[in-house]
């Protein structure tokens, strides 16, 4: 009987390891550790290039929500549902590395707390106790998506998860994302841990003028050093390597967020960020990715909206030397200057480009005195009917209000005019 007994305790114990065996084998696998499912819906480099290849004109796209932004003037190219209150999954990650590199000395070496440890999801393979740097800890947050690294991460930064979570929200508020808020470092799903596709493209646009940032989500392959020995990780972003000018940033999925990817992509000058959310499958979020990314390259093109004001507001210059009336003013010559844009070159669709025009609208009585960068009208560029760009015109000279020294002066100067010519017409 007691044979018997320890013959089941022995294969009760072999079975539990078995099935951490097999738990930790998916464990660095986002995707396939929180919907197998997933495994069978990979896309591949051949069906990503047909996609990129294929006709993009009618999107049809399955995300919930999504967003094409420039980089250069931050303008929307293109959006569905971008200012909705959505989940975000490990898209939050963006945020974590954030905070860890403004705040963090990345050689520093860390030991995992049980918690970090004992995190579930997508997972780096941290245990109890393991030694690490925050570099390698930032590794295995953004390649791998590991939620075991963003809470040791966290746990650094800001003594613990909520703690962390507080420095994610000042810097949210700090850069203006009023429709974001963080409960953790990693994206579980959580009610109150949510943003929009338009607040995740500007952090991801803040987030990648950090070099260090921009280098690891770069990264298809990297070696990490967890307790003395390597690993090798592999980036979750499916299109890194495979879509032309790609060259970042996260993937995400739990099952409020559904699938999440955020890609960065730079061809020739032209320079987005495109953000899908709320994608059925993997293949969807794919595809819906490359839709938006090629139709932004096809359709779009950079337009120096300033050469096209300067020209414009010269030639209105020279044509209007005396156009101003200052009312009691010392003269009516004003200099005139315009406000800076705020975007000087904007992407504009190439089928609207002919469509341009230069608006210039200004007021012509003016009361003295008239100071300098008093606004006197505005310029606005329209194209196809709709206002893209617009800037203020201003004086560029003050003109002092008329003293008695000067109405006596110009009373006298009529006087001697009006007598001169006088004695010409009688001699």
């Amino acid at each position: 009987m007691k044979h018997i007994l320890r013959k089941r305790i022995i294969s009760f114990i072999f079975l539990v390891l078995l099935f951490f065996n097999f738990y930790n084998s998916f464990a660095d696998d986002a995707e396939k550790i929180l919907d197998f499912e997933d495994v069978s819906d990979e896309i591949t480099k051949d069906e990503i290039i047909e996609t990129a290849t294929s006709d993009t004109s009618s999107l049809n796209l399955n995300g919930r929500s999504c967003i094409v932004l420039d980089r250069l003037s931050k303008n929307v190219l293109y959006g569905k549902n971008e200012n909705s209150k959505v989940k975000m999954a490990s898209t939050t990650k963006i945020m974590t590395a954030t905070v860890i590199l403004e705040k963090c000395d990345l050689n520093q070496t860390v030991e995992v707390s049980k918690k970090a440890a004992n995190t579930g999801g997508s997972r780096l393979g941290l245990t109890t106790g393991a030694k690490i740097t925050i570099r390698d800890l930032l590794y295995g947050l953004l390649l791998c998506s590991g939620n075991d690294a963003a809470v040791a991460l966290a746990e650094t930064a800001g003594g613990s998860v909520q703690g962390f979570s507080e420095l994610m929200n000042s810097k949210a508020k700090e850069l203006g994302l009023t429709h974001t808020h963080f409960e953790s470092p990693h994206g579980l799903d959580s009610d109150e841990h949510y943003t929009t596709a338009y607040e995740l493209a500007i952090l991801s646009d803040y987030a990648l003028k950090n070099q260090t940032f921009l280098q690891i989500v770069g990264t298809k392959t990297y070696t990490v050093t967890i307790n003395g020995y390597p690993k090798t990780l592999s980036n979750t972003n499916e299109l890194l390597g495979n879509l032309n000018g790609v060259y970042g940033i996260k993937t995400g999925f739990t099952n409020g967020a559904n699938r999440c990817l955020v890609t960065a992509c730079k061809r020739e000058n032209m320079d987005v960020i495109c953000v899908v959310l709320g994608c059925d499958t993997k293949k969807f979020r794919t595809t819906d990715s490359i839709k938006l990314i090629e139709y932004t390259f096809a359709n779009y093109e950079y337009v120096n909206i300033s050469e096209q004001i300067e020209q414009k507001f010269s030639q209105w210059k020279n044509e209007n030397k005396k156009f101003f009336n200052i009312i009691k003013g010392v003269t009516s010559d004003v200099e005139l200057k315009h406000s800076d844009l705020e975007n000087p070159v904007i992407p504009i669709l190439k089928n609207e480009i002919p469509s341009i025009e230069i608006n210039i609208q200004i007021n012509q009585n003016f009361d003295a005195p008239l100071y300098e960068n008093t606004i006197l009208g505005n310029i606005e560029v329209i194209a196809n009917k709709n206002l893209i760009s617009h800037c203020d015109i201003l004086a560029a000279n003050t003109i002092e209000k008329k003293t008695f020294y000067n109405y006596a002066t110009d009373f006298f100067k009529n006087y001697y005019n009006t007598l001169n010519s006088a004695t010409k017409l009688v001699l």
